[in-house]
């Protein structure tokens, strides 16, 4: 087996590459919402085993996410964002965690080798896939704090007058804050794609050097690490958007319409 630092093509539609990882990202994307369906529709006043895993999945997110705005209606809000790209994250980090899937696979040419190019590998991986949920992210935030505090209001931190207190200063500032909304998606997409990548070498050079009992310690910390990351991920994802709808001087604002 072999790693790259792009992901691998399977198969091509037309001239359309189709990588492991995004061929990942569609199943992982099916399953999750076929799951979400499936709960739907069959949720009882008697819980089943995997109603009782959903709702407490949802109840941890939902404290999680009421903990950082400390407002039910924000929360209500920010939770299916916040919730979709923690479940969706940490499904990515783990699925090639499943011992065995990482081998299975179709051989193929890279660096002038012939080497196995399997089928399942981790979106975070693929910095195609990080940039892509930092996109949707910095989205969210923008689209947020334009519907919360009005587009007037939010671009006002941005855009300062510099005859107005604290004058040029201020309109310094609000440059920075500018061009800090877009280094957010470069820094999300390389701090997920980075510890995932790192976990994926990790892994190949202590299974290549001893592939028994020794790797089961790793495989441990990289469960920690997909967790972590998926945590980080949704967690400043709810702060950026928490800050972004909270007036300046923390005075809370209608929502426009």
């Amino acid at each position: 087996m072999n790693i790259s630092l792009a992901a691998e093509p399977i198969f091509h539609i037309g001239t359309f590459p189709v990588t492991n990882t995004l061929m990942v990202g569609w199943v992982i994307t099916v399953v999750l919402i076929a799951v979400a369906f499936f709960i739907r529709r069959s949720i009882a006043e008697v819980p089943s085993k995997l109603q009782n895993g959903a709702e407490a999945v949802i109840e941890m997110l939902l404290s999680m996410v009421d903990g950082v705005t400390n407002d039910r209606e924000k929360t209500e809000k920010f939770f299916p964002i916040v919730a979709t790209i923690f479940i969706a994250v940490i499904a990515s980090n783990w699925i090639e965690l499943v011992p065995g899937l990482g081998s299975i696979g179709i051989w193929g040419h890279a660096e002038g080798k012939t080497v196995l190019i399997p089928f399942i590998r981790s979106s975070s991986a693929d910095l195609n896939f990080t940039t892509a949920i930092a996109i949707v992210s910095f989205m969210a935030v923008q689209i947020f704090g334009v519907a919360i505090l009005g587009a007037r209001h939010y671009s006002g931190k941005f855009f300062v007058a510099p005859w107005k207190k604290p004058y040029v200063i201020g309109s310094f500032v609000g440059i920075l804050e500018f061009i800090s909304e877009f280094s957010k998606v470069i820094s999300f997409a390389f701090r997920l794609f980075g510890n995932i990548f790192a976990g994926e070498v990790l892994l190949l050079v202590v299974g290549t050097l001893v592939p028994y009992i020794v790797p089961l310690p790793f495989l441990a910390l990289e469960i920690f690490v997909g967790f972590v990351q998926a945590l980080v991920f949704s967690m400043l994802t709810l702060v950026f958007l928490t800050g972004a709808t909270t007036a300046h001087g923390g005075e809370e604002h209608a929502p426009a319409h």
